[in-house]
C-alpha cells in the first residue's frame, strides 16, 4: 500500500560534516513530514534514520543526495530497517 509507513537508514559520505548538513536534513525532514534523526559519525560520514511513506522517504533521499550548498555529497547508501519507533518528529542526535 502506498501510504504504508516504512523506515530506512541512510549513510552519507563526502564533505558532509561542518557544513550544516544535519541542520539541512532536519529542516528538510520537518518540511516533508518524516520522523527520525540525523547524526555525525566518527568516520566523517552522516547517518540518518527516518520513517514515513515511500514517497516521503524518496523525497528525503533526493534531498540528501543534493545536501546544503556548502556540502559535497559523494554517496548516499540506503537500506530498509525494521525500526518504526523513530518519532515523533525529527531531531539532531549528538
Amino acid at each position: 500500500m502506498a501510504d504504508e509507513e516504512i523506515a530506512r537508514k541512510y549513510s552519507i559520505t563526502g564533505r558532509v560534516q561542518g557544513v550544516g548538513f544535519r541542520w539541512f536534513t532536519r529542516q528538510t525532514a520537518d518540511r516533508i513530514g518524516v520522523d527520525g534523526w540525523v547524526k555525525n559519525l566518527r568516520d566523517g560520514s552522516v547517518e540518518v534514520r527516518a520513517s514515513g511513506t515511500e514517497g516521503q522517504l524518496s523525497r528525503l533521499e533526493d534531498s540528501l543526495r543534493e545536501g546544503p550548498r556548502s556540502a559535497r555529497v559523494e554517496s548516499v547508501r540506503s537500506q530498509e530497517i525494521e525500526d518504526h519507533s523513530l518519532g515523533p518528529g525529527f531531531r539532531i542526535e549528538h
